[in-house]
Parts: C-alpha cells; structure tokens; sequence
C-alpha cells in the first residue's frame, strides 16, 4: 500500500484529501505544519507528498527545498493561486505537479496515481525493463536511475519521463506537445512554459555534475537530446 504524506494546514482539506486517498486504496500521513511535513519525510517509507504551498511556519516551498536536498520522492503541490508564475516557481523547485485550490478529489487522486506509475511506485506501473545509453548518459527504466559520466543524477517524476523520451529517439526533435504526451497522462493539460521549465531544471542538474548540456532548442520547434558530437 502506498503511503503518502498529506501536508496541509487546513483541516477540512486534509480530511477531504485523506478520504479520497484511502478510498483509492492508499494510505495518507498527515501532516499540519512544514515542520511537520520534513519530520514525516525523515522518518521514511513514503511514496509522495501531496504538499500545500501556504503553511503557516515553513512553506511548502521551502519544504519542497529541504527534501530535494536528499531525495527525488515525488512531490505534488497543492495552492490557493493560481498564478502562472506560482506554477513555474513550483516546478522548478522541484515539484512533479501543482493542482490549485478549490479541486476536484477526483482529479488530485488520478493525478497522484499518474505521477506514482511514471516513478515505479504504482501498483499498475508497466514501464518496460531497459536501459538507454546514448554517450555518457546511461538512463535506467528499471531502476528508474539517471547518471552522467558514472555520476548519479537525481530527476522527478516528469523529468525522468521527459529525458526518457529525448534519449529514446536521439536525433529527432519533439514538439512540446509531444513532450507534454510523453511526460503526463491523457487529459492533463499544462502550458508550454511548464516543459520549458522542466526542460531548465534537467539542463541545471546536468550542468552541476558535468557541464553537459543535455538538451539542445531547436527553435521554433522544441528540443531534441544533445550528444557532444552534435551541433547544439
């Protein structure tokens, strides 16, 4: 059974997430605070952070932080604007996903489920057995692991999926529409600039281990995989 650590300061909330979590046959963890939220997180065995941006002590997005220093565990962020800006912040904090307040339990579990199937951590997950090895880059589906020049990178959810689909078809250079349907599942809509920003968070980390560049823009089309030996 997955568990999964609900963060909010709003009770009512967090009782309307826990129920919807347990009646999809998950199990929630609650937290009340950021504190709370990092203690949670050190203690281990959770699958994902449903995580309110707007906390009363620490905010999400420092929590956000302080679990990134350590881990890839997915995180999803909940919050009451619905800022384009908010969003990007979000994700380029580190989120996999951000749903906005007042939403449906519905779509927060469809989403929670899709972001625990593209981790490995889905009970249904189906993501076939192989390993993708283009230069100095080795990607791992199977153990869902990333490395450059043998050092190991830690991605999200979405950004795995996204360079996934990059170093599966090399040469080729995908719209960000197609990026977005290799990356989120059927009806999950996001705007151009949430890829861009994933596309800005894989080329940072990537840029810290080993100066590659990973991912050339071909302009006015989208972005393809970089290798050394091509032009970027």
């Amino acid at each position: 059974m997955q568990q999964i650590l609900v963060v909010d300061d709003e009770p009512h909330i967090r009782d309307v997430i826990c129920f919807a979590i347990e009646r999809a046959g998950m199990r929630p963890v609650v937290a009340r605070s950021g504190t709370e939220a990092v203690t949670a997180f050190r203690r281990g065995r959770l699958d994902l952070v449903v995580l309110d941006v707007g906390l009363p002590d620490i905010d999400g997005l420092e929590v956000c932080r302080e679990i990134r220093k350590t881990s890839a565990l997915p995180i999803l962020f909940l919050s009451a604007r619905d800022e384009e800006i908010d969003r990007i912040l979000g994700l380029e904090m580190g989120g996999d996903d951000y749903v906005t307040k007042p939403f449906s339990p519905r779509e927060l579990v469809a989403r929670i489920r899709a972001i625990l199937k593209r981790t490995g951590n889905g009970a249904q997950a189906s993501d076939p057995a192989g390993v993708l090895s283009v230069g100095d880059v080795v990607l791992d589906r199977a153990a869902r692991s990333v490395a450059v020049a043998a050092h190991p990178l830690q991605l999200t959810a979405l950004e795995f999926a996204i360079l996934d689909a990059l170093m599966s078809r090399p040469t080729m250079v995908f719209t960000r529409e197609q990026l977005m349907q290799a990356a989120y599942d059927p009806g999950v809509h996001v705007s151009d600039r949430t890829i861009d920003s994933h596309i800005r968070n894989i080329r940072a980390k990537f840029a810290e281990v080993s100066g590659h560049p990973v991912v050339a823009t071909v302009h006015g089309v989208g972005f393809r995989f970089h290798q050394a030996d091509m032009a970027s």
